[in-house]
């Protein structure tokens, strides 16, 4: 395993929620010096607490909307690398709650690359947006890195924006060196400790922890979902490759392939199947508009760096299914979490011998 990020300074945005918990402990892990910069766990309970992320680093709870807050963490971490995953992610959110979406994702977006920008030691940006960045037309083949940028959704469209501000600050402002920047647009992320609202999983654990049915309200859409080390072992691949050379900034798709592109119905079934005495019921609610087909193309990061996905849908489930047990009877799930993070990379390790991502990652 790399250890390119011992004893690199790195700065979290996000830190406190699902995937920046994530990434937080995979950096830690591997000796980075850690900063996390965000408001407090978005969920009770939560994987920040339950799986105490804030050890061993310096936790700053601030809001990204706050300009002058930032610059303060940045004057704090004195970062390297930084890794953008501070958002207001949910789409329903984002129809009650617009205004602070936007200010979220687009002004958040615009506060940290200034800080970047004015700080002038950062090496490496990683903006963490989405795969709903794209102008969706429903058609059964995924999107590319350079179709149209325009989501329908506050949340979705609000990331579009996020991409689109990130590339007029490469233009203005980080063209050619100093910082190398990447957008990567991941697919529906899986896993252990995500306990958010309006998410299909969080939504099934919720049901089997209290013995209910679970009720599917877009069973037939079709969705990108990936175990969230997928997405985050790309995001520290792509970090660390364009650290060392400009030429691998860009904007990246990160998304399972094709034969793992699954209806919700699919994925609550094979939930049910792992955790075992479940069923699901479809039921519409009237909900606001939600894409019914969404599919990535993953091309470019594979002829790049020669990724590929390691876990397919049946075990991302899986594993996801291995950490609610753990912490539903009491158990190591910090241990669990460095267990399933070392499978992960030996899959990586053993899978690409001989290309590049093997000699990063």
């Amino acid at each position: 395993m790399s250890d390119f990020y011992y004893g690199k300074r790195v700065l979290v945005t996000g830190h406190t929620g699902f995937k920046g918990s994530w990434l937080c402990h995979i950096l830690k892990s591997r000796g980075a010096i850690v900063t996390g910069f965000s408001l407090e766990p978005p969920t009770e309970p939560s994987l920040f607490k339950i799986a105490r992320i804030y050890e061993d680093m310096n936790s700053i709870i601030g809001d990204i909307r706050d300009y002058e807050a930032l610059r303060a963490a940045f004057r704090a971490a004195k970062p390297e690398i930084v890794f953008h995953l501070a958002a207001q992610p949910i789409v329903r959110e984002s129809y009650k709650n617009p205004r602070y979406t936007y200010e979220t994702n687009v002004i958040g977006t615009v506060n940290v690359l200034e800080c970047i920008r004015i700080y002038g030691k950062v090496r490496s940006f990683l903006n963490v947006t989405t795969d709903k960045v794209y102008f969706n037309r429903e058609w059964p083949w995924g999107y590319r890195e350079n179709d149209p940028l325009d989501g329908f959704d506050p949340y979705s469209n609000s990331k579009s924006c996020s991409e689109l501000v990130t590339g007029s600050f490469v233009r203005s402002y980080f063209n050619g060196g100093g910082t190398a920047v990447s957008t990567v647009r991941a697919g529906n992320v899986i896993g252990g400790g995500d306990f958010a609202s309006d998410r299909i999983i969080p939504d099934c654990v919720r049901a089997a922890l209290e013995s209910k049915s679970i009720f599917v309200r877009n069973p037939m859409s079709v969705r990108p979902y990936q175990h969230v080390l997928e997405a985050l072992f790309a995001y520290l691949m792509i970090a660390e490759m364009q650290y060392f050379d400009y030429k691998y900034s860009g904007s990246y798709n990160v998304g399972p392939d094709e034969s793992d592109c699954v209806t919700t119905g699919e994925l609550v079934q094979l939930f049910c199947e792992k955790w075992g005495g479940l069923n699901w019921i479809s039921r519409r609610d009237g909900g606001e508009h939600e894409a019914n087909f969404l599919k990535l193309d993953c091309s470019k990061i594979k002829q790049t760096f020669g990724w590929r996905p390691r876990w397919n849908i049946e075990t991302a489930v899986e594993k996801t299914v291995e950490w609610f047990r753990c912490w539903q009877g009491g158990g190591d799930v910090q241990a669990l979490m460095d267990e399933q993070a070392l499978e992960y990379a030996e899959a990586i390790n053993i899978g690409v011998k001989g290309e590049v991502m093997c000699l990063r990652v």
